[in-house]
């Protein structure tokens, strides 16, 4: 990608803040340039029962969708992907632009390394100054949180104005990380205490791996108001540090590279850990492999209040205001061809339609929550 250098030479650095922001673009150049994509989220295995007589009027089909108090233009929620390095500043700039004129809503990137150091803090306030109306979700992982408390969460929160905090959990990615947390002994505890004493509401978030009924159960008895479940099928952090390991020039670095290719299969898919997580409580945003308009409505129709994408918008994000504008209007016209093929009219109406779920997420989802499936 024109302009966006590894950062693979930096971690010669001692700096561990100035590791952070170099990761940040690392992410950023690698999912935009690599094949970072693996499994299937499961969403194949969902096919609608056709309405052909589907009684309704599709240029007023309503997209309106509700999600912890707030309505949103659409379902579509632009879920986290960069920020702290001022090589991500525009693309962060571009997505909160089109937040704001779809009137969708927006999480941005984990806040760590503007936490770390504040001369990165622009790289995200500036979501705020493009998008003043849009719901953000401030991003913070649990392993910070755990360290350093509830003044990071304020602080991320205060940075960006956002209605809502998301505590990421990735600790696959960790694992293969060469400078990652590997610790993760304390963090249900933190986000209990942060869930306790804090005005903003709580999300935690997946990013690749899914969770479970188990998982979800923990989270919503910790007081968390979502659950970002995540899911396995979409882009693969496993994979984006195996390439970012191969990319390093210290032997240690690179036999990470093999670790993260052994678990690139790893993860409960989008669609299995949607189930186990409604059946659990909610609201939920589903996401993890959504690709398209189509994937947004079987979301919807499993329960989901919103679905995230972030991959499908990162490229048209990083072109310009209008791919990135052509891209969701396309997302959307899938969506509302959907929902007239299936005679629902609104998003509501579209929660009660039939559908056949198949093949191995049918199984998987039997085995456990038989329930799910009666539909």
């Amino acid at each position: 990608m024109a302009g966006l250098k590894s950062g693979g030479d930096n971690f010669r650095m001692t700096d561990k803040k100035r590791f952070t922001s170099s990761r940040k673009l690392d992410h950023l150049r690698i999912c935009a340039e690599n094949d970072v994509e693996s499994g299937d989220p499961g969403f194949k295995d969902i096919r609608f029962v056709h309405n052909a007589l589907p009684e309704c009027d599709m240029s007023t089909i309503n997209l309106t969708a509700s999600f912890l108090n707030h309505r949103f233009s659409s379902p579509l929620f632009i879920s986290a992907m960069t920020g702290g390095h001022p090589g991500t500043k525009e693309v962060n700039v571009r997505l909160a632009r089109a937040a704001e004129r779809f009137g969708i809503g927006m999480g941005i990137g984990s806040q760590r390394a503007a936490l770390e150091n504040p001369s990165l803090e622009e790289t995200f306030r500036a979501v705020r100054d493009e998008a003043p109306h849009a719901y953000l979700i401030a991003n913070l992982g649990a392993v910070q949180l755990r360290d350093h408390g509830i003044e990071w969460a304020e602080r991320a929160v205060e940075m960006i104005g956002a209605n809502a905090i998301a505590i990421h959990l990735n600790f696959l990615q960790e694992a293969i990380q060469p400078e990652g947390d590997h610790n993760a002994c304390g963090c249900l505890a933190a986000i209990g205490e942060l869930c306790s004493g804090f005005r903003t509401p709580v999300i935690v978030k997946e990013t690749g791996c899914g969770i479970s009924a188990l998982t979800a159960r923990q989270c919503w008895g910790a007081g968390v108001s979502a659950i970002d479940i995540g899911g396995w099928g979409g882009t693969s952090w496993s994979a984006v540090e195996s390439v970012r390991a191969g990319e390093s020039r210290k032997i240690q670095d690179k036999n990470l590279k093999t670790l993260g290719e052994s678990f690139i299969e790893w993860g409960i898919p989008t669609v299995v850990s949607l189930a186990e997580v409604l059946a659990s409580g909610g609201p939920v945003i589903a996401s993890g492999g959504v690709r398209t308009g189509l994937d947004i409505a079987k979301g919807l129709a499993l329960g989901a209040n919103l679905c995230g994408m972030a991959l499908p918008l990162l490229k048209p994000a990083m072109e310009s205001d209008e791919a990135l504008d052509r891209t969701i209007e396309v997302i959307h016209r899938e969506l509302v061809a959907a929902m007239f093929l299936t005679g629902s009219s609104s998003v509501a109406g579209l929660k009660k339609t039939r559908m056949y779920i198949t093949g191995r997420t049918r199984q998987m989802i039997e085995k456990d929550n038989p329930a799910r499936l009666q539909r």
